[in-house]
């Protein structure tokens, strides 16, 4: 019997049969989520000025509890930071995970409360592994090492034990010691800040191991796995590893890197699995890898509301419980946690696909969109075009963002996308025009706008030279861990900054 299957009956096979919740009995466990955060946050400075003891319902809680952005629940998370105790969630909140910035600061940082690891982050991790050992009963994924990304964490305001970093950072200073059995690269390893050094150093620490699982953000893994081939001199990953068998990938899209890694890993048994995990909670796991749509994690301390997008921003938008959501329609998610997040508005849009169960798939950010001209193009949008074209012209993206172009000196409107290729189309024009083509298909408002021309000339693509990308998050101190690339932006502020370094360069 392998490690695998002791490992399996041993710690998964229980949770195994209490997931199966999650296909009969979804609004009941959100139900049971809800009453838990009442009562622990009832005591709490937020909880007495919110009139948590009076909450008898949802109704109540939505009645008493306003709809917040990091904007409203900032100054008590500062305050958190300094040491208060009971302001959000009960007790110190030590650990804070950094993420990108909002409109007035460089940063947020959102509490990860001792209850908000163990329900929501690590049984996350556990329950993607209890669902892949589901799916492949003949796994020996566990038999070998995972490779783990992580990013770096400083000291917060020099309080004992309290830490600031990315989120992975603090998960993996966390973790139990028993786990660091089974992955790499070592912890002093996976907790350096200079990304650079970091991945030279876990491709030599790992180049020798039994790799048998991924988990990461595509693009730095790839990153990684790239200067693993270098030092290798193999042509493909099963050869440096040939027990590997799975990538657990989350944070960014996997769409626009699949066909590097299909090309890095030839193996036919090699699987990917996407994950939902962000700063602020772990949130879904696709349990069938034949369906894209991940599965709603519902027992996890998380409780959810979604707001229609087409009413988000309004002065009273509509704001549904699980119950309420409709299939195909877009939404921004809204969350309640056991650190300390009340009703927060997260900033990523998502569509469900199934209600039963509840099955979504993650369609892009609230700020992450291009609706210059009235288009309302979305990630979801963007991603399903850019596949279409590479597909057709055998082009491989690596990194991209789009802005809009207001008025050129033709007085011509247009998107502009500054694409970094790891193949190129042969013909750039035809790619533009296919990937133009595509978004009129799927998005009608974009095809009104784009109707003979009038509001909107075909988009432009622009080369990015090699590296560009990384170059600016370098540029930026965001190089590594769980930093994203903005995507699509109504503000030409990225796109801007990246074209000049784009033709300085190309000079």
């Amino acid at each position: 019997m392998s490690l695998t299957n002791i490992a399996e009956k041993l710690f998964f096979r229980a949770r195994q049969h209490e997931l199966e919740r999650h296909f009969n009995d979804a609004e009941a466990m959100q139900a049971e989520v809800l009453d838990y955060l009442v009562a622990r946050g009832k005591n709490t400075e937020y909880g007495r000025n919110h009139l948590f003891g009076t909450i008898k319902g949802y109704e109540d809680f939505a009645q008493n509890i306003p709809v917040n952005t990091y904007e409203e629940l900032k100054e008590d998370i500062d305050r958190m930071r300094h040491g208060e105790s009971n302001v959000l969630w009960p007790g110190q909140v030590k650990w804070y995970a950094k993420s990108s910035g909002t409109t007035n600061d460089k940063s947020k940082f959102i509490p990860v409360s001792a209850d908000g690891l163990k329900q929501i982050h690590y049984q996350g991790g556990k329950d993607v592994v209890a669902f892949y050992l589901e799916n492949n009963p003949a796994s020996r994924v566990l038999d070998g090492k995972a490779l783990i990304l992580g990013g770096s964490h400083s000291p917060n305001y020099n309080l004992t034990d309290s830490l600031v970093g990315d989120l992975s950072a603090i998960l993996i200073e966390n973790i139990n010691p028993l786990a660091n059995l089974v992955r790499v690269p070592k912890k002093q390893t996976a907790l350096l800040s200079d990304f650079e050094v970091k991945r030279d150093r876990i491709a030599h620490e790992t180049l020798r191991s039994n790799v048998t699982n991924l988990s990461g953000v595509p693009s730095w893994m790839l990153s990684v796995l790239v200067r693993v081939m270098e030092l290798s001199g193999k042509q493909h990953l099963e050869e440096v590893w040939p027990n590997i068998e799975v990538f657990f990938h989350g944070g960014i899209a996997f769409t626009p890197y699949r066909e590097q890694y299909k090309k890095l890993i030839t193996k036919s048994s090699m699987h990917y699995m996407e994950t939902y995990n962000a700063s602020e909670g772990f949130f879904g796991i696709q349990n069938d890898l034949s369906d894209p749509a991940m599965l709603l994690m519902l027992d996890y301390g998380v409780f959810y509301e979604f707001i229609p997008m087409d009413e988000y921003g309004s002065d009273n938008p509509t704001v549904v419980p699980l119950s309420g959501v409709e299939v195909g329609k877009n939404y921004a998610m809204v969350i309640s946690t056991s650190c300390g997040l009340w009703r927060y508005v997260i900033g990523d849009t998502v569509s469900f696909t199934s209600k039963n169960p509840y099955k979504f798939v993650i369609t892009g950010r609230t700020k992450y969109f291009i609706n210059a001209f009235g288009e309302e193009v979305i990630m979801d949008n963007a991603e399903k075009s850019l596949d279409a074209a590479c597909k057709q012209t055998g082009a491989e993206v690596l990194e991209y963002t789009a802005a809009p172009v207001f008025m050129d000196d033709k007085a011509r409107c247009r998107h502009q996308w500054l694409i970094e290729f790891s193949k190129e189309p042969a013909d750039m024009n035809e790619f533009a025009y296919l990937l133009d083509a595509k978004l009129q298909s799927i998005n009608s408002d974009y095809e009104a706008k784009r109707f003979h021309d009038i509001t909107l000339q075909q988009l432009e693509v622009v080369k990015a030279k090699p590296g560009l990308f990384s170059e600016w998050l370098k540029k930026k101190g965001k190089l590594g861990g769980q930093h994203k690339i903005p995507r699509l932006s109504n503000s030409r502020k990225n796109i801007d900054e990246l074209l000049e370094m784009n033709n300085k360069q190309s000079v």
